[in-house]
């Protein structure tokens, strides 16, 4: 299994509401996110707003395009890109600005 991390920006005034919207993600959404290969997933952000993603997966192309194809993905992405800067029209499940592992230690 790989590990993946990425970051996203949080607009500042929308932090406390977006982590609110995360303590209580849908039930379907998260069965969606385990049944189409996304594992140990994890969210952290920074008080400026900064947002670093977790995940492990057998392949992050092919658990992001079949999280793609779910409907409820569709309306969580929906609810959830006016929570971000600097996606340049993209969703935030689209295209996330990977970070490149350079040690760890099991």
């Amino acid at each position: 299994m790989a590990r993946y991390c990425f970051c996203l920006q949080v607009k500042p005034e929308r932090m406390a509401e977006y982590a609110g919207r995360h303590r209580s993600v849908w039930p379907e959404m998260r069965a969606a996110l385990s049944e189409s290969g996304w594992h140990n997933y994890s969210l952290f952000l920074r008080e400026d707003g900064l947002l670093i993603g977790y995940v492990e997966a057998e392949d992050l192309a092919e658990a992001q395009a079949t999280m793609a194809r779910t409907e409820v993905n569709a309306r969580w992405q929906a609810e959830m890109a006016g929570f971000f800067t600097g996606l340049g029209g993209r969703g935030p499940d689209e295209d996330p600005w990977l970070l490149t592992e350079v040690f760890h230690s099991a």
